[in-house]
C-alpha cells in the first residue's frame, strides 16, 4: 500500500504544477491524490525543462529525414548520423543557463559533463567539445563574474576530462546581465554497430547503479531550470549539480567497455531528474516497468528522504539494465575501474514503476505517464507578434550619415577593440584544444573546428552559430541566417554539411510576445534545414531565460543555437588564412547596401533596433555550392566568410595569422560603411591558386555568382583601403588578441 500523505493543490502549485495538472496526475494513479514523493516525480518529469510540455509540438515540426541519419530526435539521448566508412557521429547541444546565473564554475563544470555522458552512454567517444556563451556586459562586475566562473568551470572539466574544445562563440549584450546562456556541445564517433540503447526490457532482468554516489545536490534541477531567475535564485545552490570531471574520465572507460561486453540490455545516464528520469524513460521506451529498491542506491549523504534520492542530480551516474546472467560480466568491469555498481532492481512486463524505501512502498507510477512524448501533458500556446516587430522597418539608412574614410579608419580601430568582434584568446587559452591529438585546425585555423577521424582520411568538421540579434529582429529569417551561417562555416573549411542539433534558448513560454518569437524561428530553422539538407537530430528547449530584479522582467534575445556537424576530406581541408604576400583577394557573393543590424550600427551608431541584414535562402546555396566545387577542384588557398563586423573584420582576422596586411578598393556603387562593416549575408573572402585562375573564371561564370576582385594581400603587414593608409596588420592583431583579456585583468 501506498503511505497516504496530507497533498493539496496548494502543494502542487509549490512544485510549479497547475491545477490542470494535478487532476490529470489523480487520473493516472486510479483517481487516487498522490503522495509528496510521487507528486515530487510528476513536478520534475512534467517541468519544462524535462517534458518540454510548451515546444514539443512544434519541435516535431523539424525536418528530421535523411539517408545520414542513424537516430532520429528522442529515439535515442543524442542523435546519431553516418559519416561513413562504418562509423557515426554521435552529437548534441544542451543548455546550463539558469546553473550559470547562480553559481557559474560548477553550473558549467556539470553542463560539460552532462553532454559528454549523453554521448559516451551511447557508446561513442567523445573527440571534441564546443560551447557557445553570452553574457552581460563586460564593464558590469556581475557579469565579469559569471564569464570568469563559466569559462573556469569548462575549462576544468573538460580538460580534466580529456576532450579537447574545438570551436565555439561568445557573445555579450546587456540583456544577459542577469540571465548567461551557457550552451554545451559534445561529438563523439563509434561504429555504428555499437550503439546502446536507452531501453529496459526482458522481465527479470536486473537494474544497477553505477558510478558515483548519490547525494542531495541537484534535487529539483529540472524545476529550478523552469523557472525565472531572481534575485533570490541564489537561495537555489542545492538545485545546483557538483561535478567530479575525473570520475567521469572513469565511468566513461567502464561504460565503453560495458558496451562492448555483450552484458546489457540498454543504459541511460542520469542528468536532469536523476534516477526517476532514467527509470521512466527507459521503462517507457521498451514498453515495461521496474521495481526498485531505494535502500540498496549507495549514498554519499545520510537521512535522505525517498524523493530526494528519485530527484537527486549528482553526476557521474548511469543506470543500467543488464542481461539476468551476465550479473558477474557488468559488476566485474566497474569493479576494475573502481566505481559503485549497486542492483537495486529489475525489469517487470507492467507498465508501472514501483519504489520501495525503508521496508514501505514510497511510490507507484504508470511510467509512461511521466514521459516527453508519453502522458506528459503537451500544450498550443497563443502567440502574437511584438509591437517592437513592425518598430524595426522604420531605420532607414539614409538617418546614418556615411562616414568619410577618415572616420572609417576611426571605425575600424573600433572595431577591432570591440569583445563581440576581438579574439576570445583568453578564453580559448583555458580549454584544452590538443588532448586525444585529433585537432586538424592547430596550424591551420578554418572557419570549423576539425576533429580528425582515426583510421581515416577524413575529419569531422563541427560549428554552432547564432546572431541573437538578427533573431530578435526577425526570429524567422534570423533562424535562417543562423543554419546558413552554421553550413557555410563548414563549407568554408572544405566539409560537406550533415546534420544540426539545436539549444532554443527563449524567454517564458507563456507569454505571447515570447512564444511568437520561438514559433517563427523553428518555422526558419525547419526550412533552413530543409534547403540544406542538414535534418535535425535532436537537442534542448530552454525556456525562462529571463531575470526577475526588483519587480522588473526582463528576456534575453532569443537565440536558437545551431550546432552543425560535417565532414571533411583531409585533400579539401581549407584555411582561412592568407598564404603568402601578392596575392589576389576575392569577394564571392553580392554586396548590399546595408548595415542593418551590425555591431557597428548597433555599437559605434547607437541604433539598437533595425532589421536583419540582406538574406535570401536560394543566393546563399548557389554561393555554397559553388565554393564547394571550387574546394573540390583545387582552385582556392583560402576561405573565410564575411560575418559580425563585416568584410573589414573578415580581411583582418584572415590576415592576422601569418601577419599579411591587405591593399583593397571599395566598391564605388554602395557605401563606405556598407563595403566596410555591414553584414550583409551570402559572401565569402577567397584567395585561389594563380595557376587555376582560368579555370577558376570559368566555373565561376558558369555558376553566374558575384566575384569581385578586392584587392591584393602585402608582405610587410600594411593595410590600405582606397589608396589610404589603415595601418599595420601586426598592430590591429596586438589590440584584437588582448581585448578582452585586458578587461578582465583590470
Amino acid at each position: 500500500m501506498i503511505k497516504a500523505e496530507k497533498v493539496t493543490v496548494e502543494t502542487a502549485h509549490k512544485l510549479g504544477l497547475l491545477d490542470s495538472e494535478f487532476d490529470q496526475i489523480k487520473e493516472y494513479l486510479g483517481k487516487r491524490v498522490p503522495n509528496f514523493t510521487e507528486l515530487s516525480i510528476y513536478s520534475v518529469m512534467w517541468s519544462e525543462h524535462a517534458s518540454y510540455k510548451n515546444s514539443i509540438k512544434w519541435i516535431k515540426k523539424l525536418p528530421k529525414e535523411g539517408k545520414q541519419m542513424l537516430v532520429k530526435p528522442g529515439e535515442e539521448n543524442a542523435g546519431m548520423v553516418d559519416v561513413g566508412n562504418g562509423k557515426a557521429c554521435v552529437f548534441k547541444i544542451e543548455s546550463h543557463n539558469h546553473p550559470c546565473a547562480v553559481e557559474p564554475f560548477q553550473g558549467a563544470a556539470t553542463g560539460v559533463g552532462g553532454i559528454n555522458r549523453d554521448i559516451f552512454t551511447m557508446g561513442a567517444r567523445p573527440i571534441a567539445q564546443l560551447n557557445s556563451l553570452r553574457f552581460g556586459n563586460l564593464s558590469s562586475k556581475h557579469s565579469k563574474r559569471l564569464f570568469k566562473g563559466t569559462v573556469e568551470g569548462i575549462g576544468h572539466y573538460g580538460n580534466s576530462f580529456g576532450v579537447p574544445v574545438l570551436g565555439g562563440e561568445v557573445f555579450f549584450d546587456e540583456c544577459f546581465e542577469n540571465n548567461p546562456l551557457v550552451n554545451a556541445m559534445s561529438v563523439g564517433i563509434m561504429k555504428k554497430e555499437d550503439l546502446i540503447s536507452a531501453i529496459a526490457k526482458g522481465k527479470g532482468n536486473p537494474v544497477y547503479i553505477v558510478g558515483s554516489s548519490t547525494g542531495k545536490d541537484g534535487i529539483h534541477g529540472a524545476t529550478f531550470a523552469s523557472a525565472d531567475v531572481t534575485e533570490n535564485s541564489s537561495n537555489d545552490i542545492p538545485s545546483i549539480q557538483v561535478g567530479d570531471p575525473f570520475q567521469e574520465k572513469l565511468l566513461m572507460e567502464a561504460s565503453l567497455e560495458l558496451g562492448r561486453s555483450g552484458a546489457i540490455v540498454g543504459m541511460q545516464d542520469m542528468g536532469a531528474a536523476g534516477i526517476i528520469c532514467s527509470t521512466s524513460e527507459m521503462s517507457e521506451k521498451g514498453g515495461s516497468g521496474m521495481v526498485i529498491d531505494l535502500d540498496k542506491v549507495p549514498l554519499r549523504q545520510t537521512n535522505m528522504e525517498a524523493w530526494e534520492i528519485l530527484l537527486s542530480e549528482s553526476q557521474e551516474r548511469m543506470l543500467v539494465v543488464a542481461k539476468k546472467g551476465k550479473e558477474d560480466i557488468v559488476e566485474a568491469i566497474f569493479d576494475k575501474w573502481d566505481l559503485n555498481c549497486a542492483k537495486i532492481g529489475e525489469v517487470i512486463d507492467e507498465d508501472m514503476l514501483y519504489f520501495h524505501y525503508k521496508g514501505e512502498l514510497v511510490a507507484k507510477v504508470p511510467a509512461a505517464s511521466l514521459v516527453l512524448g508519453g502522458g506528459a501533458p503537451q500544450y498550443d500556446r497563443e502567440y502574437s507578434e511584438p509591437k517592437y516587430y513592425k518598430e524595426k522597418d522604420k531605420f532607414d539608412i539614409n538617418s546614418i550619415k556615411e562616414p568619410s574614410i577618415e572616420e572609417c579608419r576611426k571605425i575600424a580601430q573600433e572595431m577591432t577593440k570591440n569583445p563581440n568582434l576581438a579574439s576570445k584568446r583568453w578564453v580559448y587559452e583555458q580549454y584544452d584544444s590538443m588532448v586525444g591529438t585529433r585537432n586538424m585546425t592547430t596550424n591551420k585555423p578554418a572557419d570549423s573546428g576539425i576533429a580528425n577521424i582515426k583510421g581515416s582520411e577524413n575529419g569531422i568538421a563541427m560549428t554552432c552559430d547564432c546572431n541573437s540579434r538578427y533573431v530578435y529582429s526577425d526570429p524567422m529569417i534570423g533562424t535562417e541566417i543562423a543554419v546558413a551561417e552554421a553550413a557555410r562555416n563548414i563549407v568554408c573549411s572544405g566539409g560537406e554539411p550533415l546534420a544540426v542539433t539545436n539549444c532554443c534558448n527563449f524567454g517564458n513560454p507563456y507569454k505571447p510576445e515570447t512564444y511568437w518569437q520561438f514559433v517563427n524561428a523553428v518555422k526558419g530553422m525547419s526550412q533552413a534545414c530543409k534547403k540544406f539538407a542538414t535534418p535535425v537530430t535532436g537537442g534542448n528547449v530552454s525556456f525562462y531565460n529571463q531575470a526577475s530584479i526588483n519587480g522588473n522582467v526582463e528576456a534575453v534575445m532569443p537565440s536558437p543555437v545551431i550546432g552543425m556537424i560535417g565532414t571533411v576530406e583531409k585533400k579539401y581541408q581549407t584555411t582561412l588564412a592568407f598564404e603568402k604576400p601578392n596575392q589576389t583577394i576575392y569577394l564571392l557573393g553580392e554586396n548590399h547596401d546595408d548595415i542593418n543590424c551590425s555591431e557597428y550600427l548597433y555599437s559605434y551608431c547607437k541604433v539598437k533596433l533595425s532589421p536583419t541584414p540582406f538574406f535570401d535562402i536560394e543566393k546563399e546555396y548557389k554561393l555554397q555550392d559553388t565554393l564547394k566545387k571550387l574546394i573540390q577542384k583545387g582552385f582556392i588557398k583560402s576561405a573565410h566568410d564575411v560575418s559580425d563586423g563585416g568584410l573589414f573584420m573578415t580581411l583582418i582576422e584572415s590576415s592576422m595569422v601569418n601577419n599579411l596586411g591587405f591593399d583593397i578598393l571599395s566598391d564605388s556603387e554602395i557605401r563606405l560603411d556598407s563595403f566596410l562593416f555591414g553584414e550583409s549575408q551570402s559572401r565569402v573572402v577567397i584567395t585561389i591558386d594563380n595557376d587555376k585562375y582560368d579555370e577558376f573564371i570559368n566555373l565561376i561564370k558558369k555558376a553566374n555568382v558575384p566575384c569581385l576582385a578586392i584587392g591584393k594581400t602585402t608582405k610587410d603587414g600594411s593595410i590600405s583601403i582606397d589608396d589610404q593608409d589603415f595601418g599595420n596588420i601586426k598592430t590591429y592583431k596586438k589590440v584584437f588578441d588582448n581585448v578582452i583579456n585586458n578587461i578582465m585583468n583590470e
